[in-house]
């Protein structure tokens, strides 16, 4: 894989694509542009471009032979090293390119993104799957080094009797993987530990293509420090903040890994502890890119994983976000009179506008407290430690004083509500109010 040391300059890549019949001109340059910031985002340079209209894929080497001649003589004429695909290629395919083409790395589209994820995972959690998804895209397309391959080798770990260095490979790969699989089992019983703390809060999830500007709006949204930057996959580790300024009921807002066209199902298998921030939330926000001309395509790619891991019944705000950023004064009226006529119920806003994001803050707010009930909660005076939870998860309207309790009027959830009632009435502190 890549290997993109901070002191030399960075690596060159030729991006190659094959626009098959049913892929119109504009998507297919909107595909090619997405391959170029995955590029960008690896840290390489994009030296040229090689496109070719056919009607299938070529079965052994995706191009067609004049097409590779001409990939081959722009890679030698630009010094690169790699060789992107647009496409998922098969271990065949990428083989017979580095075959023909020499001294390059060939990489499909699979292959960018799972490397992007390998370098951007950051939690325990994220890490071990992204390496689950890495080792088995690698297996199928290991080959053997050098000659002898068949010799025999002692020790714990040694090849058996006439086990080859690439069957002694995949056999590695294949004990790596039990070994992460087992790790991510017990650091998904830690995770339902943490989730079950929070079960009974209202939760809000950012949903959207890659780079809509996602974890900008968590951080207008929460006042956090998440992390932010103009490329693609930024982040990849689940952000659980609070809403700010603080809100009655409390409501928590989490981010997730941005969604891409094509993106390998392996992966979105594996970030199943990530997505599943989505199926928890009471509320999707479902941000999209108003910027970008292919947001009706990101739309799509969006509402197809979510549908893929359930979350389709999740009651969701369209947030059109980057209006800004679509043009002059005019453009930005013109594009937000248009958004508003077919999407009546979207937000159309820019996360960096302070009043678009108290505008959204208030109806993520209005939207929980169409749940809360009103009603009178007595306290008796031993178990006055429930007056900090009750302050902060409920609106406290009145208190009266009886002479064994106090008699909160409040409004608050039913779920919150309840477990202060039933911890009053125990005086058993309850992990569940806060």
């Amino acid at each position: 894989m890549i290997d993109n040391e901070a002191d030399k300059l960075p690596p060159r890549a030729v991006l190659c694509a094959v626009q098959l019949p049913s892929v119109e001109d504009d998507d297919f340059a909107d595909g090619l542009a997405e391959l170029g910031r995955l590029a960008a985002t690896l840290g390489l340079k994009v030296a040229g471009t090689v496109t070719q209209k056919r009607a299938a894929f070529h079965a052994g080497s995706y191009l067609g032979s004049g097409k590779i001649e001409e990939l081959r003589a722009l890679v030698a004429s630009t010094d690169s090293t790699f060789v992107l695909a647009d496409h998922e290629l098969s271990p065949s395919q990428a083989r017979n390119l580095e075959d023909v083409i020499g001294e390059v790395e060939v990489l499909d589209r699979t292959g960018v993104i799972v490397e992007i994820f390998h370098r951007h995972a950051r939690s325990r959690a994220a890490k071990a799957q992204v390496e689950i998804v890495r080792l088995e895209y690698l297996a199928p397309r290991l080959r053997e080094q050098g000659k002898g391959g068949d010799r025999q080798r002692g020790g714990i770990g040694g090849k058996g009797a006439g086990e080859s260095s690439l069957e002694l490979d995949r056999r590695k790969i294949r004990d790596r993987i039990a070994e992460l699989t087992e790790e991510l089992k017990h650091l998904e019983t830690e995770r339902e530990t943490q989730r079950s703390r929070r079960k009974d809060l209202n939760r809000v999830a950012l949903v959207g293509y890659t780079n809509a500007g996602k974890s900008t709006l968590m951080r207008a949204l929460t006042g956090s420090e998440v992390y932010v930057a103009d490329k693609l996959f930024a982040t990849l580790d689940t952000t659980v903040r609070t809403l700010e300024p603080a809100t009655k009921p409390r409501v928590l807002v989490s981010d997730t890994v941005g969604f891409i066209d094509n993106l390998p199902h392996g992966l979105v298998s594996s970030f199943k502890s990530t997505l599943d921030e989505a199926l928890e939330a009471s509320l999707l926000l479902h941000v999209i890119d108003a910027s970008d001309r292919g947001w009706r395509r990101q739309l799509e790619v969006t509402d197809r994983v979510l549908n893929e891991i359930g979350a389709m019944e999740i009651p969701r705000l369209h947030i059109f976000n980057k209006i800004d950023r679509v043009g002059d004064a005019q453009a930005q009226i013109e594009t937000t009179r248009l958004l508003a006529t077919n999407w009546p119920d979207a937000i159309i806003m820019s996360a960096k506008e302070p009043d678009d994001v108290r505008h959204l803050h208030e109806i993520v707010t209005k939207h929980f407290q169409r749940f809360m009930e009103e009603r009178d909660v007595r306290v008796p005076y031993n178990a006055q430690h429930l007056r900090g939870p009750l302050f902060e998860e409920c609106e406290v309207l009145s208190e009266s004083y009886e002479p064994d309790a106090v008699v909160f009027r409040v409004r608050g959830t039913p779920s919150t509500l309840a477990n202060i009632e039933a911890t009053a009435a125990t005086g058993v502190k309850s992990h569940s109010i806060r």
